[in-house]
This record gives structure tokens, C-alpha cells and sequence, in this order.
């Protein structure tokens, strides 16, 4: 069930913003996945098993040790994922 509301309409497109943003994949999706979370904890949209799995998904491919470089493969994983992600939020 898709969750409705001003809240819900808002965290929506907060999220989808920093999805679009210039910047670096994997910091943006850092980002929304922060801007996920609290729409979640506020109640403004809905968690579903497939949410969670995707962003488990998402999890793995922004994990990188601290003298990393950003890019490649993570950045490649983070931007089919949050495609992904965003058709979900779009239904929750």
C-alpha cells in the first residue's frame, strides 16, 4: 500500500533530489539513503521486505574501507541500485 500525504509526497521528492544531484554516486547515495531512513522513522512512508533487501543491496556496494577511493564499481552498483530503490519509494 503506497503510503500518502504531504510527508510522504515531500520525502519522496527530497529523496529523488539527491539521487539527481551533481556530485559523486556513492556520496548521493549515502545521502538519500539518510533521507530514506528518516522518512521511514518519521512514519511518513512505509518500509517493505523488498525496501529493506534493496537497501541491504545498496549496504555492500557503499561499504569500502577508509583509504578507498570513491568510484568505480561502487559508484557503477550505487547508481543501478538507487534506480532501483527509487521505484520502490515511489510505491512505498
Amino acid at each position: 500500500m503506497t503510503s500518502t500525504g504531504a510527508a510522504a509526497d515531500e520525502a519522496r521528492t527530497q529523496f529523488k533530489e539527491i539521487l539527481g544531484r551533481k556530485g559523486h554516486a556513492v556520496d548521493n547515495a549515502r545521502e538519500a539513503v539518510t533521507r530514506l531512513e528518516l522518512a521511514f522513522d518519521e512514519g511518513a512512508l512505509q518500509r517493505t521486505p523488498e525496501i529493506d533487501q534493496v537497501l541491504a543491496d545498496l549496504s555492500v556496494a557503499l561499504d569500502q574501507e577508509a583509504d578507498q577511493k570513491l568510484g568505480g564499481k561502487s559508484a557503477e552498483a550505487a547508481r543501478f541500485i538507487t534506480r532501483r530503490l527509487a521505484q520502490l519509494v515511489d510505491d512505498a
